[in-house]
């Protein structure tokens, strides 16, 4: 009974978030004491609740920045209702309804069906991640240690890159190693991973000599962006 009760309250959480959608947003919005956490996204009566990986806090969560989280959760949430998600927002402490606090989120970075992410031991270490399954399956991860490259039935790379910012908030990661040219190219827009229902916040082209790959990509824990 409890899993179909949080289920429903996922279910009828756009219709409490329709008219924050529609809402003017400020064009530049400051992000000033903002705070970038992970942990688990549940609906409780009809309101989004943020529990902070390892932790009993509970925040109630205000879509400040029409990031739409509401309808993304609702849209992938499992049998477990409950909702990995990696956010960032102005939290304050409050113990008013029950609560422990709120959060005002400005972005999400990443939201996944099984809340297990919270137990990856090398998020903290990356800074960025990039996978896809067309036309292959493949996984790039971005360290201070350097740049890995995994695909299907292809030994792994593991090099260093160079990094290029681009306006518009885009990326380019790129390296030239035994006999191959990665690029790897990432833009900020909203991205679905058909495999895992993860909803990312780049989308994601790979190229391994001209051949292309696509996919989605966060940032990882080591960057703020």
């Amino acid at each position: 009974m409890r899993v179909a009760r949080t289920l429903m309250c996922f279910a009828l959480l756009p219709l409490f978030a329709g008219c924050q959608l529609f809402s003017s947003a400020p064009s530049q919005p400051s992000t000033a004491g903002l705070t970038r956490m992970q942990g688990v996204l549940m609906g409780h009566d009809g309101q989004l609740l943020f529990q902070p990986c390892g932790e009993q806090r509970h925040y109630t969560v205000t879509d400040i920045g029409h990031t739409g989280v509401l309808q993304e959760a609702a849209g992938i949430v499992g049998k477990s209702g409950q909702v990995y998600g990696d956010v960032r927002g102005r939290f304050e402490a409050s113990k008013t309804g029950g609560m422990d606090g709120t959060i005002d989120l400005q972005q999400f970075y990443r939201l996944e069906r099984s809340a297990a992410a919270c137990n990856d031991p090398n998020f903290k270490l990356l800074t960025l991640r990039a996978g896809g399954s067309d036309p292959a399956k493949w996984e790039l991860r971005a360290s201070g240690k350097g740049l890995e490259l995994s695909r299907a039935d292809q030994p792994p790379l593991a090099v260093p890159f160079v990094e290029e910012q681009m306006p518009d908030g885009r990326l380019s990661l790129s390296t030239e190693a035994n006999g191959l040219k990665v690029e790897l190219w990432v833009a900020p827009q909203r991205c679905v991973d058909p495999t895992t229902g993860s909803v990312q916040q780049m989308t994601a082209e790979l190229r391994v000599n001209d051949q292309p790959y696509r996919g989605c990509a966060y940032f990882g824990g080591a960057r703020n962006d």
